[in-house]
């Protein structure tokens, strides 16, 4: 994660080496209530790494596990995706305002070699997603005393 700040107060990503997203220079600039690409194409992802693991929170409000996906690609990359569907609109219904988002979102994280990607978990309670990565443990090297002569 990168500790410079951006234009707008958030920390950018654009210089994170693992991260697969694209830089997009307007991403954090209003979006249009109506608009399809909302907030919801645009879902913040939190990544920590713990001494034990690396963890990532994603807010998911209104989604069901079932609509939300946890996969690895090519070996070492975390892809988390979903969609959220707009409520179907009945005939006789008068909306007074659609501020809430719909449509897909898709985040892909490149993971380091330490991962044990055989041991991903994830968790979703309250509307937040938890995928915990497990790390490797790094091995000290061993250190061979070397008796000097003379």
């Amino acid at each position: 994660m990168s500790l410079i700040p951006s234009v707008f107060g958030r920390r950018s990503s654009v210089l994170d080496p693992f991260s697969l997203d694209l830089w997009d220079p307007f991403r954090d600039w209003p979006v249009s209530s109506s608009d399809e690409t909302s907030q919801l194409a645009a879902t913040r992802i939190d990544w920590k790494e713990t001494p034990e693991a690396h963890v990532f929170k994603a807010d998911v409000p209104g989604l069901k596990k079932e609509e939300v996906k946890v996969e690895v690609e090519d070996g070492n990359v975390l892809q988390i995706s979903g969609e959220r569907t707009r409520e179907k609109e009945e005939k006789n219904d008068t909306w007074h305002r659609l501020e809430r988002s719909s449509g897909k979102f898709l985040r892909r994280f490149r993971l380091p070699e330490n991962a044990k990607m055989d041991q991903i978990k994830a968790n979703m309670e309250n509307g937040v997603l938890t995928v915990t990565v497990p790390k490797e443990e790094v091995k000290k090297p061993e250190v061979k005393a070397i008796e000097i002569s003379g």
